[in-house]
């Protein structure tokens, strides 16, 4: 089972450890900080011993990448994990500007549903079913998250079923939502957002997610543990 230390410091942007398993152009690892497609988010892009990662998946607690097919890596040989930050660092804000905006559309229409997510490195979106346009809730959607965002608030990430491999994340006071992605230290990282309404379809909506040159908090990666 890959160890998953982007859970444990989604701010390390290299990693030294070992490849466990090497079949043709897929390996897998004793332990990464390399992200694979989960929950809506897209897999992170980065090198495993010097060879670009194409692509990633999670199969049960383990994750596949796929390198190119020269790679020549072998198994049990140490390797060096490096992440392409700026890749993450979007991300994680515009993860977690979706969270927030998810929360706050819910709570603003009880018994919309959600029906999809999809979290890029340039927008996010969420789509939802509902039978009315969603244009007249998004300023007030957007003035509550700038609000959350504006008072910086220390954001919790942690297991609720280690054993399954179960997270969540907790601002104090206002949600406490199971997720499995990787999470910022705080909300003031966002930065400022805008907010797009798009019909997808008959009873559909979709929200985008777009991030503005952030003016907040920075969140400033490191190399080693």
């Amino acid at each position: 089972m890959t160890d998953k230390i982007f859970w444990q410091d989604p701010y390390l942007t290299t990693l030294d450890t070992h490849l466990t398993g090497v079949d043709g152009n897929e390996v897998t690892l004793a332990a990464t900080i390399l992200y694979a497609f989960s929950g809506g988010q897209e897999s992170d892009a980065g090198s495993i011993g010097g060879c670009t990662v194409q692509a990633a998946r999670c199969e049960g607690h383990e994750i596949i990448y796929t390198l190119p097919v020269d790679h020549a890596l072998k198994p049990g040989e140490p390797v060096r994990l490096r992440l392409d930050w700026p890749r993450r660092y979007a991300l994680m804000r515009l993860h977690f500007a979706a969270e927030l905006v998810l929360e706050l559309v819910t709570r603003t229409l009880p018994g919309i549903t959600r029906i999809g997510a999809h979290i890029a490195a340039d927008k996010a979106r969420i789509d939802f079913v509902w039978p009315t346009h969603l244009t007249p809730i998004l300023a007030p959607v957007l003035a509550g998250a700038h609000a959350l965002i504006a008072a910086d608030h220390p954001i919790y990430s942690g297991f609720t079923d280690r054993a399954a491999g179960r997270r969540c994340w907790q601002i104090e006071g206002f949600a406490r939502v199971d997720c499995g992605g990787t999470h910022l230290r705080r909300t003031g990282e966002i930065g400022p957002l805008a907010l797009k309404r798009r019909n997808i379809g008959s009873g559909k909506e979709r929200v985008e997610i777009y991030l503005a040159p952030s003016t907040g908090t920075t969140g400033q990666p490191h190399a080693t543990l």
